[in-house]
Parts: C-alpha cells; sequence; structure tokens
C-alpha cells in the first residue's frame, strides 16, 4: 500500500502548485487569487522512486461556523485526519502568521506526522524569513520554491517519512486522470482495475456534488446552497451498486457570455476536459427549471464529443404532480434534443437518495450501446432490406448506390458506407440510415458516426477506349508530318 500526504496551509501559500509539481501533470487550478481550490484532489505524487498519494486541500481559514469557510475547513481537517503524513506550507515571503501558529497547534494534535515546508523560499528574503519558522515547533522547516521547481532535495525528506511511517514498500498510487482505450470483445465491461469512466455536468446549482456524495456514503465533495461551490473536476473511485466507477464532479457552467471570472473560465475548462475523456455523462437538470438553453447547449457538447449521454432530472422529491411532470419532460427531451433521441431520461433525488438505482441501471444500458459491434454479414443484410425499401435518388439521371457496410470502431459506434456519387446524397437520406440503425440494432441515444465514401463506377471499355483514341491521335499526327513528294 501507498502512503498519503495532505498538503495543508493557509490560503494562497503555493499548495496547488506544489501539488502539480508532485504529481508531473497541471491537475489543479492555480490562480494568484486566494481560495481558488475548494474541494479535495488527488493525484499519484511521484519523487525519485517514491510513489505515493498526494492530497490537494483547501486554504485553512480562521471560521469554525457553517458558511463556506468553515464547511472547507471541515473538508480539509477531515484529509488531515486521514492522511499518513501533513505537508504543512506556509509563505517563506510573508513570514510566520498569526494563523500560521494557530493551525500549527491544530495539526500538532489531530495529525499523525507533520512535515513543515517553507515555500517561495527563493531569494534572500525567503530563505531569511524561513528562519523564522522553526518558532513553530515543527522541527526544520523544508525551503522549497513550487513556481521555479526548486528545493526537491527538501520535498523528498517528505516522501522518505511517509515510507518510514508506513513500514513498507510504497507501491504505485491510483491515477486520477481519465483513460479511455478502444477495446473490443468484453474487455469493455467494467473492472476494478478498469472502472467506468463517468462525468456529471450541468448548470450550477444543480445538485451535481451532492448527487455524487449520495453515491459515495459520504460527504467527500463540498456542498451548500451557493452556486458555483465546485472549481476543479475532481474525481473521486466507487463502487455504484457493485459496479466499478471514477465519478468526475465538475464545475456548473453557466452562458459563455456570463463568464467574466479567469477561474470560472479555468474551472469551465477543467470540467470540459473530463467530458471529452469520459466515457458516460451524466447530464444533471434542475427538475423546477429543465431543458433551458444551457442545458441544451450541454447535452449537445457531449453527444457531439461523441460520448454516451444519460439525462438525470434533479430534485424529483420537490414535485407533487409526478406523472404529470414526467409527460412534460419526456415531451421536452424529444421535442428540445432529437440528436439524443432513445436517451436514457431519469428522474432522481440527490438529497433523498431516491432514484439511484434507474440512474446506475440506466449508466450501465448507455455504455453497453456505446459500445455494440454489429457483424458485418448483419449490416450488409440490413443494408439491403433499407435500399431496397427505399431506394436512394438519382440526381441528374445517376444511380446512387450503396455497395457494402461495415463498422470502423466503437465507443461510439462508427460506420462507413461504400457509395457511389456521394457528393449528391441527401442528409435526408443519411438521417434515415442512421435512424433504421438505431431502431433495428438497438441503439437508441447513443451518437452514431456515419461516413460514406466513393467508390466511384469504373467503365470496363474505358481503357481499350482510350488506347483507340491515343492510336488514332498519333496516326494522325504523323500523317500530317508526312513531306509531299
Amino acid at each position: 500500500m501507498s502512503f498519503t500526504l495532505a498538503i495543508v496551509g493557509r490560503p494562497n501559500v503555493g499548495k496547488s502548485t506544489l501539488f502539480n509539481r508532485l504529481v508531473g501533470k497541471r491537475l489543479a487550478l492555480v490562480d494568484d487569487q486566494p481560495g481558488v481550490t475548494r474541494d479535495l484532489r488527488e493525484g499519484q505524487g511521484r519523487l525519485g522512486d517514491l510513489r505515493f498519494i498526494v492530497v490537494d486541500s483547501a486554504g485553512l481559514e480562521m471560521a469554525d461556523d457553517d458558511s463556506l469557510q468553515g464547511r472547507m475547513r471541515r473538508l480539509t481537517e477531515r484529509a488531515v485526519d486521514e492522511a499518513d503524513v501533513c505537508l504543512f506550507v506556509i509563505d517563506a515571503r510573508a513570514g510566520v502568521t498569526a494563523a500560521d501558529e494557530y493551525f500549527a497547534d491544530i495539526l500538532r494534535k489531530r495529525a499523525r506526522h507533520v512535515i513543515l515546508a517553507a515555500n517561495k523560499a527563493e531569494g534572500r528574503a525567503g530563505e531569511s524569513s524561513a528562519l523564522e519558522a522553526y518558532a513553530l515547533g515543527l522541527g526544520e522547516p523544508l525551503r522549497s520554491s513550487a513556481e521555479p521547481a526548486r528545493g526537491g532535495r527538501s520535498l523528498s525528506r517528505a516522501g522518505s517519512a511517509g515510507r518510514r511511517i508506513r513500514g513498507r514498500e510504497c507501491q504505485q498510487a491510483p491515477e486520477t486522470d481519465v483513460d479511455v482505450a478502444e477495446d473490443d470483445d468484453e474487455s469493455w465491461r467494467p473492472s476494478a482495475a478498469k472502472p467506468l469512466q463517468i462525468a456529471v455536468i450541468g448548470r450550477p446549482n444543480a445538485g451535481k456534488s451532492t448527487l455524487i456524495n449520495k453515491i459515495l456514503g459520504e460527504d467527500r465533495l463540498l456542498t451548500g446552497p451557493e452556486a458555483g461551490i465546485t472549481r476543479d473536476s475532481i474525481s473521486v473511485a466507487t463502487d455504484f451498486m457493485g459496479t466499478p466507477v471514477r465519478i468526475f464532479d465538475t464545475a456548473g457552467m453557466r452562458k459563455k457570455a456570463r463568464i467574466s471570472d479567469k477561474v470560472e473560465k479555468l474551472s469551465v475548462a477543467d470540467g470540459l476536459r473530463a467530458v471529452r475523456f469520459a466515457e458516460v455523462v451524466v447530464v444533471l437538470l434542475d427538475v423546477g427549471i429543465p431543458f433551458e438553453q444551457q442545458d441544451l447547449r450541454i447535452a449537445d457538447f457531449a453527444e457531439s464529443e461523441g460520448r454516451a449521454v444519460v439525462i438525470a432530472a434533479n430534485k424529483w422529491d420537490l414535485e407533487d404532480d409526478k406523472p404529470h411532470k414526467l409527460n412534460e419532460l419526456r415531451e421536452a427531451f424529444e421535442r428540445l434534443l432529437p440528436q439524443l433521441k432513445g436517451a436514457p431520461l431519469v428522474t432522481v433525488s440527490a438529497r433523498t437518495g431516491k432514484g439511484l438505482d434507474r440512474l446506475h441501471n440506466a449508466i450501465l444500458k448507455a455504455h453497453e450501446v456505446w459500445n455494440r459491434r454489429v457483424p458485418t454479414a448483419r449490416l450488409n443484410q440490413w443494408l439491403g432490406a433499407m435500399t431496397e425499401a427505399h431506394p436512394p435518388p438519382a440526381p441528374g439521371g445517376r444511380r446512387i448506390r450503396l455497395r457494402y457496410m461495415t463498422q470502423v470502431r466503437t465507443r461510439p459506434p462508427a460506420f462507413v458506407v461504400m457509395a457511389t456519387h456521394v457528393d449528391k446524397l441527401p442528409d435526408s437520406y443519411q438521417r434515415y440510415l442512421v435512424n433504421g440503425l438505431r431502431a433495428d440494432f438497438d441503439m437508441p441515444g447513443t451518437p452514431i458516426r456515419l461516413t460514406f465514401r466513393d467508390q466511384g463506377t469504373k467503365n470496363p471499355y474505358k481503357d481499350k477506349a482510350d488506347k483507340i483514341n491515343q492510336s488514332g491521335a498519333l496516326s494522325k499526327h504523323r500523317h500530317r508530318q508526312k513531306p509531299k513528294a
């Protein structure tokens, strides 16, 4: 087993920058303004031959109430309780503050092992201020500089301390990045080694973090009545009703015109990245105001990226006339999102947990359809029946012939049709074939990619005619060049 290293400290001391440096990737959002990180983000840390789990936490605030800062502090304290080693980061340029002394006293009481790091210690000013850290009574401070990537030897002491505490060799920690691979046969089914990748997206305050907490069975993600609490795309691995999954909580996505804050732009970009690498995307709606313009844009983006899509209407427990509301949701879904016709539409309550079984079944069904493969023989039999029932048009008297069809990939299903005069094939006939694939091969809702390749029409006498024409032209040319007697 690998040990866990939690990075804690006041806001804006460089915790997220240190986290990115330890994992070797730009996973955590970084900005000059304080308070960017709010949730706990895990990653695979590496220092030389060491492998461990590193946790980035929110900045410690001197708040004990139920405010946003107070909830962030309780979440960080939870990470302190569960970590094997706490890396307490202070700002060497600012020196030791009263808040640093207060939190150092808390860490001495709650943490198993504390290592002090004086960050931003580059230059004479930083080095002199780092000496003040001895007053915290946490031993010799490690001088580091996260931004210029200095102080690696000092940071390795933190990893070595964690290995001594655990008393055993560290092994590979789980990756937090998504990784979707192309698989054949039945290897695509979720397993402990390859959990199902799920991204939950939607507008702010739709209940994404609350829903994931209910699936996890614990308050792992920061929630509250405020809109836009989540900023980072946080991944958590769990067992969802017997299915190994990794769920990504994303920031709420507002209209692009309303986004002016730099951090919010970074948060939305991080959420879009999670969608691009997910397998199943759950578009979470607020049942009180469903299918607004932004909801439609979000669902269309997931479909255009080729992800399996599940529509979930949250806050179902607040509805009185449930049958009437459900009919309204289905009618609006079919009318406003025709590109996702047949996709699962489920109702859930993130607060009470009702409907999670329906959501689980819908996710597995969408994932199975997304990985479906149709044999080539069946496809060509189907293509012959479709063209016989409704032949392609003949623009300009030239018959369009669909000769051959095969599936070239899954995730999502993609098909290639060899045909003639494909530039003349109307979009309506392509939709006719796509709708037929959905209905006849049980692929509702999943994105289907249909490509036509021009096979052309070859005249068997064309080469012979070209040779005759060339020989005739050459004889005529020689006759003209013959000198007169």
